[in-house]
């Protein structure tokens, strides 16, 4: 029985579009040459998308900050991206901490900084 994800159709796009970008490049780069890649393959593929994008942090109804996000797709997922030889804690409690204090359903870790391509999907 095949198991049914919230924007499971639009995080496929979006990983097959990260593993375009690594098969061209494959590790090394910095993380601002991969999330640039990225941005045109998405649109190549006709996915509306939005970068460094700046938002508010609150503390009991209180602004206490910024932070900045990678990339949102379609208003829908957050994509966090790394450059990095593997994942960590520290990674992981990133885009868990961003997809709740944002109020975003679904979210990829993508990390090209290894041999080969890691992602992992998250739902707040």
């Amino acid at each position: 029985m095949v198991e049914e994800f919230k924007y499971q159709e639009l995080t496929g796009k979006i990983i097959g579009c990260a593993m375009k970008v690594h098969s061209f490049f494959g590790s090394g780069f910095p993380e601002s040459i991969y999330e640039r890649s990225l941005l045109i393959e998405l649109k190549k593929s006709g996915i509306n998308c939005t970068c460094q994008v700046n938002k508010d942090v609150f503390y009991s109804g209180e602004f206490v900050g910024v932070r900045r996000l990678d990339i949102i797709v379609e208003d829908k997922v957050l994509v966090e991206l790394k450059a990095i030889p593997a994942f960590d804690n520290t990674c992981y409690n990133k885009i868990i901490n961003y997809l709740k204090v944002f109020k975003i359903d679904v979210g990829l870790l993508i990390n090209f900084g290894s041999h080969s391509l890691q992602f992992k999907r998250f739902v707040n």
